[in-house]
């Protein structure tokens, strides 16, 4: 059953990707068009091309983004004791590392940083790294795992620390197959993140019972003051594409009894 939610989860998400979702338009409208209907063409075109230009133009992710990011924040004050360290997988650029055979860091490489600093400042803590591979396609791989090894121990982190799990595809197999593997079952376990990806994987962690203290990092969105019209589509799709799949999956997660609420609230 999970093989079947991972599969169906990415096929469903190649159709409702904003990117993805604007090139179909695109795409449908010029076959309308090629066929000599007009009217049908200019229904699709028109507003698809309104819609780019808004994109291009200003960052309308942030607004998705923003309640997302602001949903957790890093502790006030660090706890005196935990008992251990979980960084979730997705700071790799797992498709590049394997074709280089280097570790590549990706846009939430954030997570290795924060990692490095909390493994500094609880330094009898295990640190403990869950991801495999979210891709169909890389299934027959070591996953985000081996990679996650090795910067790590570049960092600095003692490699008799380190708990490596390389099995799972999703953020809820992260903390299914990493739970089994936790130093002390009902332990505390500062947990490391995308901010925008911080809601949904809190709720998991609850509803698996592992407790965990928010430490997000990778920040996607700007402040409102600093929001302008600077038609830069590329940096815009940086936060547009991950929230609005973050609520989806927030929905579906819930909705399949994954998570223990849909939008989980700080403690």
């Amino acid at each position: 059953m999970d093989s079947l939610f991972f599969i169906l989860s990415k096929v469903v998400w190649a159709f409702l990707s904003p990117s993805n979702l604007f090139v179909f338009a695109l795409s449908l409208g010029t076959l309308f068009l090629i066929n000599n209907h007009i009217r049908s063409a200019k229904k699709i075109l028109i507003p698809t091309a309104l819609i780019g230009l808004i994109v291009t133009a200003y960052p309308v992710g942030d607004y998705l983004m923003k309640p997302l990011e602001s949903r957790f924040a890093k502790p006030e004050s660090m706890p005196k004791q935990i008992d251990g360290i979980i960084i979730l997988g997705g700071g790799e650029d797992l498709k590049r590392s394997l074709s280089w055979n280097v570790a590549e860091l990706g846009i939430g490489g954030d997570r290795y940083i924060a990692a490095a600093k909390l493994a500094t400042l609880y330094p009898k803590a295990p640190v403990i790294f869950t991801g495999g591979s979210g891709s169909i396609q890389l299934q027959n791989t070591d996953g985000e795992g081996a990679f996650a090894k090795e910067i790590l121990t570049s960092v600095g982190i003692d490699n008799k620390r380190l708990i490596i799990e390389s099995k799972s595809r999703n953020t809820y197999e992260n903390f299914l197959y990493t739970q089994p593997r936790l130093p002390k079952a009902d332990g505390t376990y500062l947990l490391i993140t995308s901010a925008y990806h911080m809601p949904r994987s809190v709720g998991i962690a609850r509803q698996l019972g592992v407790h965990v203290i928010p430490y997000p990092v990778d920040y996607r969105s700007n402040s409102s003051e600093l929001r302008q019209w600077d038609f830069d589509l590329f940096d815009h799709l940086k936060a547009l594409e991950p929230a609005v799949k973050e609520w989806i999956g927030l929905t579906v997660y819930y909705w399949t009894d994954k998570t223990s609420e849909w939008y989980p609230n700080p403690e």
